[in-house]
């Protein structure tokens, strides 16, 4: 249990999607978490799993891509683990050669966290958001994403500043 919470339910699953609005169009589900700002009530979040539909296989030498990410805030790109409010990310990628080969490419934030860790991100927010965009596909792109946590109460102190953390890493 992170410092300064209090856990107030059991774990929790969260079973969500996104689909892009149009193919290579970068769209964002925003995922409502029912806190209880008023009485400083956060989400603790154990685990993050993503299911990204595979690209397209491009017909002419040259990649598609399908890319998703959890973010605490809104974004204007999927973006990466470099990115402090993005919690995970996935991608995938496949390339074809001038021969006519195909390699599939993957890469994934870890889905689970390391057995070290208590939790691998807290959002103090109502809402977190999965974002998707894929490049160079004939089809729309979608997500399937699976969230584990529990409820807790901040202490005041600690509320604020998740909070002010949070909002300050858009």
């Amino acid at each position: 249990m992170p410092k300064g919470l209090k856990d107030t339910s059991s774990i929790i699953v969260i079973s969500s999607g996104v689909a892009e609005t149009a193919p290579n169009a970068f769209t964002t589900a925003k995922i409502d978490l029912q806190l209880n700002p008023l009485d400083q009530e956060v989400f603790v979040v154990l685990a993050v799993d993503i299911d990204v539909l595979p690209p397209d296989v491009p017909a002419a030498p040259g990649q598609a891509v399908a890319a998703c990410s959890m973010s605490t805030t809104a974004r204007t790109t999927v973006g990466g683990l470099d990115q402090s409010n993005v919690m995970a990310a996935k991608r995938l990628f496949v390339e074809t050669g001038a021969a006519g080969e195909t390699a599939v490419f993957e890469y994934t934030s870890s889905e689970s966290p390391n057995s070290m860790l208590d939790y691998i991100g807290i959002i103090s927010t109502n809402d977190y958001f999965l974002n998707i965009e894929g490049t160079n596909n004939l089809l729309a792109k979608g997500a399937n994403v699976r969230v584990w946590g529990y409820r807790a109460r901040a202490d005041a102190s600690t509320y604020a500043a998740l909070v002010n953390s949070e909002i300050l890493s858009a």
